[in-house]
């Protein structure tokens, strides 16, 4: 019986000049059809590629394929450092936030949008319009899924925001990550959402009951400005700490969402 692989690729980007991994899970099926519905996920602050395997993505994935509970489609996994998905700086750079972490600031919303999307495009049997495209992640990661859904409705039908780091104010230690407040409302959710003009989605948004940074609060929030302008979308908020044991125990409801 033919297993899903999963293929790990590096892309040399010409936004942040520097080599950029990509973990990619292709289903059991990948060579029996023409094309396949892609998610994008996305990991949070201190993760990379390896969410595919960590949140087990790729084993939910098998099971529910398996048993014709959602249709195949193709995973991708990108690494985009610590940069929260934003173009922070027109030259890559790291920088320090006030408890000495290292930032990395750069063109990472072009990378992802304009190198990886093409190069997956490119490279895999991808449905290449956006009612096969899907984005989604944990975190700071759903946080960036949310920002390059609202930001770029073309590319996308579907977005799931995971425990979404949706902060209701910028913090001074997520300054270094901005550089300047403009760039904090350009890519906040919650503004793109009430001003958007496509609402042509489907929305996944969660966080967990005992979440450290009460992201189910912005979720709520978000999820009413979603409703009122007639979006197609669902918010939950489940039992549960804000962890990587918090997205494994609900990955099968997100990959039912993404594969149906």
């Amino acid at each position: 019986m033919t297993k899903s692989i999963i293929e790990n690729i590096k892309i040399g980007s010409k936004n942040l000049k520097k080599k950029m991994n990509v973990s990619v899970y292709l289903p059991s099926d990948y060579n029996e059809k023409d094309s396949f519905p892609t998610l994008y996920f996305h990991h949070g602050r201190n993760g990379n590629e390896n969410i595919l395997i960590e949140a087990e993505l790729n084993t939910v994935a098998d099971k529910l394929i398996a048993k014709q509970k959602i249709n195949s489609m193709i995973i991708v996994c990108p690494n985009l450092d610590n940069a929260r998905g934003l173009n922070s700086s027109l030259e890559y750079k790291e920088v320090k936030d006030p408890l000495g972490r290292i930032i990395n600031n750069g063109m990472y919303e072009d990378y992802f949008i304009n190198e990886v999307i093409k190069e997956i495009d490119n490279k895999y049997k991808t449905i290449k319009n956006r009612n096969g495209r899907y984005i989604g992640g944990a975190s700071v990661g759903g946080y960036i899924a949310l920002h390059n859904a609202f930001r770029h409705p073309h590319l996308f039908s579907k977005v799931g925001g995971h425990m979404p780091a949706i902060e209701l104010q910028l913090e001074e230690e997520d300054k270094a990550y901005f550089q300047k407040k403009e760039n904090w409302d350009k890519y906040d959710p919650i503004k793109i959402a009430e001003e958007m003009k496509c609402c042509d989605f489907k929305v996944y948004l969660d966080a967990g009951s005992q979440d450290e940074g009460d992201f189910y609060k912005g979720c709520s929030i978000l999820y009413k400005i979603l409703k009122s302008r007639g979006v197609e979308s669902q918010n939950h908020i489940c039992e549960g700490h804000h962890n990587v044991e918090y997205i494994k125990s609900n990955m099968e409801k997100y990959m039912m969402f993404y594969g149906n």
